[in-house]
């Protein structure tokens, strides 16, 4: 397959189409991540190329974790943090979060792209992988079983940065997480970058 080459911010990426085309809007993810980050280790979760990660990574210095279940997406990951001169502090592991993360291990930032596209509406993208994308009736079906799957990885008043689609998902989220069942996390801010397009910043409520 065809590798493509594009700058991402402070890095340059390698990609294929067995992975996410990374999208240049989402280096305000990595900015955000990186905003937040401080000395605490960064982890982004379904990296694929792993350019918001990465950007994340250079933007901050801090270290980095990247996981994702596609052998692909882990090695073009690897690829590019070693092509930018980011291996010594950016660590890959390819499998699922349940798989690959030890039960004791705590993030202080989070950066996390699951699917959210409805199943209706996947049609709409017929370049991208479909796993990556389909996010089940509304959307919101990936993202729940991240948060749920994650909520013990994240350190107490730590941050989760999510891309969604658009404000609208964004208030599904806050409603879904207003019920106490759900994991622990609260939306402490969104930014909206088009009608389809948003960041939510979640933080964890547990106690330490």
């Amino acid at each position: 397959m065809t590798a493509t080459a594009l700058r991402f911010g402070p890095i340059d990426v390698v990609f294929d189409d067995t992975v996410l085309r990374p999208r240049l809007w989402t280096l305000a993810q990595s900015e955000w991540a990186a905003e937040l980050a401080g000395a605490a280790t960064l982890l982004e979760l379904g990296c694929g190329a792993g350019h918001i990660g990465l950007a994340a990574a250079a933007l901050s210095g801090a270290p980095l974790v990247q996981v994702d279940i596609e052998p692909s997406a882990c090695r073009w990951a690897e690829l590019n943090a070693e092509a930018n001169g980011l291996p010594q502090r950016v660590e890959q592991r390819c499998g699922t979060a349940e798989d690959v993360l030890f039960l004791d291990e705590r993030f202080g930032v989070v950066i996390a792209d699951p699917p959210y596209v409805p199943s209706s509406d996947v049609h709409l993208y017929p370049e991208d992988p479909l796993r990556a994308i389909d996010g089940g009736p509304d959307g919101l079906d990936s993202v729940r079983s991240f948060l749920a799957g994650i909520a013990g990885h994240v350190e107490p008043g730590g941050s989760v940065v999510l891309q969604v689609r658009g404000p609208e998902q964004v208030d599904q989220l806050r409603a879904w997480l207003d019920d106490p069942t759900a994991p622990p996390f609260q939306v402490t801010e969104s930014r909206r970058y088009g009608a389809l397009r948003a960041l939510a910043r979640l933080e964890n409520r547990r106690a330490g």
